[in-house]
């Protein structure tokens, strides 16, 4: 395994359908990985505009089934650029259980691993309860022909002990495939906090854990229930290192390719200064386990 590799998120304005946005996105995986990435992530729910802004049966027809379009379009184009690909896609798993989930395709074209979304949230325009099932495979760290994998995927992302899970399993890099963004109305008074927040708490977890984390966005307005304003997807999609320092950054409103390089020797220097790990209170931990402590 080598001590270097580059890893890359694509940020993408995703409002087409379904057949466009997938010959789209196999496109700029095409153009990051002749940039030289050779880990390559999707925004979240790649294949369609984020339906969970209401809560619809007729949005259940954007699932598929296990390995169907998904796979066998980023498996053929894994294999044959050499490049490990991750592929957030809505999961139908069986009738009446889906699942918001993420294949990891290695670089011979095969499932490396499976990630369904742990988090789901429940907010005005972010119905994800009515659609997904929460994941059953737990945290885990991915083996690739590349490197060690750890991929959550958005809410997950405000979760320090998703993180720090997935880390302890042996994840180099967090990937953290993201649908957010502002009500229009909001963006004005709380936008530059709402959007401070989230990247200070994936920093957060880059420097708790000694890793690197890289989160890919979508961009632009996406407005498909009546009498609402929809929502603007904020982008700003980053990678950063193992101190929470940022090695790219993208714009709000661009569709954008950001590649940074994973340094092995670097993590583990800063895990060897910064031996959080090393002193954790396990002994003392047991009551994380609580919903509440009385």
């Amino acid at each position: 395994m080598k001590r270097k590799y580059k890893v890359s998120v694509i940020q993408l304005n995703l409002n087409d359908k379904p057949e466009n946005n997938l010959k789209k996105c196999l496109s700029w995986v095409r153009e990051a990985a002749k940039q030289g990435a050779e880990v390559i992530s999707l925004p979240e729910l790649y294949s369609s505009h984020y339906f969970c802004q209401s809560e619809d049966v007729d949005n259940f027809a954007l699932a598929e089934p296990l390995y169907s379009t998904s796979f066998t379009a980023f498996s053929a184009l894994a294999k044959e650029l050499g490049v490990v690909i991750i592929v957030p896609f809505f999961e139908k798993r069986m009738p009446g259980i889906y699942h918001n989930s993420a294949y990891i395709i290695d670089t011979d074209g095969s499932e490396a691993g499976l990630y369904r979304k742990m988090h789901i949230p429940d907010d005005p325009h972010f119905y994800e309860k009515f659609y997904f099932t929460p994941g059953d495979l737990g945290f885990k760290s991915i083996a690739t022909n590349k490197g060690k994998i750890g991929t959550l995927i958005c809410w997950d992302q405000w979760y320090p002990e998703a993180a720090r899970l997935t880390a302890l399993k042996g994840a180099e890099i967090l990937f953290y495939p993201t649908a957010i963004g502002w009500a229009p109305h909001e963006v004005e008074e709380f936008g530059e906090k709402q959007h401070g927040a989230w990247m200070n708490v994936m920093k957060g977890h880059a420097v708790a854990n000694g890793i690197y984390v890289a989160a890919a966005n979508r961009i632009g307005l996406e407005k498909y229930v009546p009498d609402t304003n929809g929502i603007i997807f904020w982008g700003g999609s980053f990678i950063a290192g193992p101190q929470g320092e940022i090695l790219a950054q993208a714009s709000h409103d661009k569709e954008e390719i950001l590649i940074a390089e994973v340094d092995l020797d670097l993590q583990e220097n800063v895990r060897q200064n910064w031996p959080f790990f090393r002193d954790r209170r396990i002994d003392a931990f047991g009551e994380i386990t609580k919903r509440a402590i009385d």
